[in-house]
């Protein structure tokens, strides 16, 4: 994903039987039986259409890998063992998945870019990935059909660049009036590659299916279904969540990281049966990998949590597990190092692989906004109109600006502001010092990156194919920057105690 999510699109699901949930004193007592926890019946069953029927666990408990391993290990490590990893099995539980190798592992370097292993899947992405979001949008500079096209033409087709990241909801915006809807995105990427005649293992196509009370079984397969078609395409790479499909803090784009027990409560989460299992999840996309038409799937906008449930309960039931995490990821968010989804990630343990985006904030660490703010943080009402009317970026009109005030908090200016002296005290860009840094961050598999225009892609490309790393002085003096705040876009001193409990975007707060 590049930049935003429209709002949660409501999805009646099926109504399913409510079980027990788990507590963590059996969960833990279980690995102490004889023979630790045997997968119940399901996941010796090999009719995969009897495993969807079969009662659903909340969480399941682990799937080998030594003594408590199917819980807090791994459970998959040692060297590649060459099984072809994503292909999917005759029928779901023959075997557990094994996997192909580490995630992050430099496979081969393609016109002086690197590839690397998503996951532990025989998925190899460009460590430079496009994002789509705002293709052919209603966006003021936002680039059309003509500019998609030699945007891919000139990373795909000469630079090494593979991966492209689109979802069924871009682009955004759309609608409200104007010539784009969603769902063109998709269709552009197709177009493309028609045009250009270009093999379809050459391309890396990662899309999504709209996330919240929308990911069902049924939609699961009926969304994939649409996008193959907009696509024009047999099969898709990688399918993922474009946000949980549960109650998730962060699904909310703005200040809080804080769990409220209300909010999952809700009637929206909690009516029509509930959420989505992970099992039923599991499955639904494992249906995907057996009938040819996905490879592999993974997460967005999601945490350590939701990771790892999905990683255990497939191998638990001995499906296909995540191959991928997608996640806001910059100079000022680097929360996924730090929360525990890059342990989690680690190929150590659920090894999954990370797609970064937003790596340049929303333009902010592009240095375009240090001398003269974004349209709605000036003081005066000319300069600001005088910022909307003729706008450098998102950050200077009212739907984005206002959307990704996160970017622009007080403290995260602070530390851009300092990210800009390191930057120029090296002979650099802040752009080029902000996504170099990101390729060389040991979670980060690929940077997904939104251009404008040709220039800004140009760019992209020469730092990622950049071979000399960032040396350790340039690297410590920006990890003194961020132990003075290591969470600045969530550090907004701009809320009010009559706000009633809601941030700048009407999102739960504190």
């Amino acid at each position: 994903m590049t930049m935003e999510r429209a709002a949660t699109t409501t999805s009646s699901s099926r109504k399913k039987n409510m079980t027990t949930t788990m507590t963590v004193l059996p969960l833990l007592l279980s690995f102490f039986s004889a023979h630790a926890f045997q997968v119940s019946q399901m996941a010796t069953n090999n009719n995969y259409n009897r495993l969807q029927q079969q009662p659903r666990r909340s969480v399941l408990m682990g799937a080998g890998g030594g003594f408590l391993g199917g819980f807090f290990g791994g459970g998959e490590r040692g060297p590649p063992n060459g099984d072809g990893g994503m292909i999917g099995r005759a029928n779901a539980g023959d075997k557990p998945f094994k996997r192909s190798g580490p995630t992050n592992e430099i496979i081969k370097v393609v016109n002086g870019m690197k590839r690397r292993r998503l996951g532990g899947s025989d998925i190899i992405v460009s460590e430079l990935g496009l994002g789509t979001q705002r293709w052919v949008s209603s966006d003021f500079n936002a680039p059309n059909e003509e500019d998609c096209f030699a945007f891919m033409d000139e990373a795909i087709l000469k630079n090494g660049v593979n991966l492209l990241d689109t979802a069924e909801q871009y682009p955004i915006p759309s609608g409200a009036g104007g010539p784009a809807r969603e769902g063109d995105t998709e269709l552009v990427i197709g177009k493309w590659m028609r045009a250009r005649n270009v093999p379809r293992r050459d391309v890396v196509i990662a899309t999504k299916i709209t996330g919240g009370r929308n990911v069902t079984p049924r939609n699961i397969k009926k969304d994939c279904e649409d996008s193959l078609k907009r696509l024009g395409t047999d099969y898709i790479d990688v399918y993922q969540l474009h946000w949980p499909q549960r109650y998730s803090p962060q699904a909310n784009w703005g200040q809080s990281l804080k769990y409220n027990i209300e909010n999952d409560n809700s009637p929206y989460w909690r009516g029509g049966g509930g959420p989505t299992s992970f099992e039923d999840l599991c499955l639904a996309m494992e249906g995907l990998i057996q009938e040819g038409k996905i490879r592999g799937w993974g997460l967005c906008n999601d945490n350590a949590y939701g990771l790892t449930a999905c990683t255990r309960t497939a191998k638990a039931l001995g499906v296909t597990p995540p191959c991928s995490i997608q996640g806001d990821f910059s100079l000022i968010d680097r929360k996924s190092e730090e929360n525990g989804v890059a342990e989690a990630a680690s190929p150590f343990n659920e090894n999954v692989g990370f797609m970064s985006y937003n790596a340049l904030a929303g333009g902010m660490l592009t240095g375009k906004y240090i001398d003269k703010p974004a349209a709605l943080d000036e003081k005066s009402r000319e300069s600001a109109m005088s910022a909307l009317q003729n706008p450098r970026g998102r950050m200077d009109t009212r739907g984005w600006g206002g959307t990704l005030y996160r970017y622009r908090t007080e403290a995260a200016q602070s530390a851009i502001r300092e990210y800009e002296k390191i930057a120029v005290a090296n002979g650099m860009s802040l752009t080029e010092l902000s996504l170099r840094w990101c390729k060389q961050r040991s979670l980060i598999t690929t940077t997904l990156v939104g251009h404008s225009n040709m220039k800004q892609l140009k760019e992209s490309i020469k730092f990622f194919q950049n071979k000399d790393p960032l040396t350790e002085q340039v690297m410590w003096d920006i990890d003194v920057v961020h132990m003075k705040n290591r969470t600045p876009i969530f550090s907004s001193n701009r809320v009010g105690k009559d706000w009633l409990g809601e941030g700048e975007i009407g999102e739960p707060i504190p």
